[in-house]
């Protein structure tokens, strides 16, 4: 009986759960998010002409898409997130609606554009969500202007471009996948698309003593079926001195879409906890 009865209550409180997450996310139109003319808005920074919209009112919240992405990868997480928050989302350089005709693309140019961003619209600090792409830039972000980030979640993110770090037959993926860009004529958008790609097999190269400098609580997350491995993973958690691990089972690298609900539910909860201090105690609650 009382199994049945708590069976009842957790039904109960999920079915609460999801009706307010369909009425936090009623009054934004999601079709839109990464071409609305309402909040669409550029700003020249750094030799680009960055795109970006903001959703929402409250502490500022960047969101920071993958690679090749836009904004519209983040079509779940701003309905819910702009209720509570600033959401600002940006089209990264060379991706989306942020042209760049420069021959190179780095991680480092992307975190600082960022940076750049974030001081051209008069932010101080502010929460971040990244994914892919987006996660290896927040942790640029935290190590090259610690300032900004106030918390941040990180879903996907990886150190090294080899596969000490990501599933083997996803990095010959990325190598054949660059390869293919040299067989084909080098248009503007064909040389443009194999910058991007580049960064799939040649990039990052963040030092372990780097992540040391983190001063920011962060959350990491990782699918167990991830093209990053887990014990990649793993390991950014453990560096990271104010860190929190959370790997979903059954899940791969696309947490924010295909495990949206909970994901935004379980980052939200980590930006509104005050960070503590793990304590030995702990292991007995």
């Amino acid at each position: 009986m009382m199994k049945t009865k708590r069976a009842i209550f957790l039904l109960a409180t999920s079915t609460l759960y999801f009706l307010s997450v369909s009425a936090q996310s009623s009054s934004i139109d999601a079709s839109q998010i990464g071409d609305n003319a309402k909040v669409g808005r550029y700003v020249k920074t750094r030799g680009i002409n960055m795109y970006y919209e903001t959703y929402g009112k409250g502490e500022p919240l960047l969101m920071i898409h993958g690679n090749g992405g836009s904004i519209s990868n983040f079509m779940y997480q701003v309905p819910y997130f702009a209720v509570s928050y600033q959401v600002i989302v940006t089209d990264s350089r060379a991706q989306g609606k942020t042209a760049d005709t420069k021959d190179s693309l780095t991680y480092e140019m992307m975190a600082d554009d960022l940076n750049a961003l974030l001081d051209s619209i008069h932010i101080d600090s502010c929460y971040v969500i990244g994914w892919g792409d987006g996660a290896i830039n927040g942790l640029l972000l935290a190590i090259r202007h610690p300032d900004k980030i106030k918390k941040m979640a990180i879903t996907g993110a990886y150190l090294s471009p080899d596969t000490s770090a990501v599933d083997p037959s996803a990095y010959d993926w990325a190598l054949n996948y660059n390869a293919s860009f040299r067989k084909i004529k080098q248009t503007p958008e064909v040389r443009n698309n194999s910058k991007v790609a580049h960064l799939l097999s040649y990039e990052p190269h963040i030092n372990i003593n780097l992540l040391k400098k983190i001063q920011c609580p962060t959350l990491v997350i990782g699918g167990d079926h991830e093209v990053v491995l887990p014990k990649h993973t793993v390991l950014i958690a453990e560096i990271i001195l104010k860190s929190y691990l959370w790997i979903l089972p059954n899940a791969g690298h696309s947490t924010p879409i295909f495990h949206k609900d909970l994901f935004n539910q379980v980052v939200g909860d980590f930006f509104r906890t005050p960070y503590k201090k793990p304590q030995a105690y702990d292991l007995f609650n």
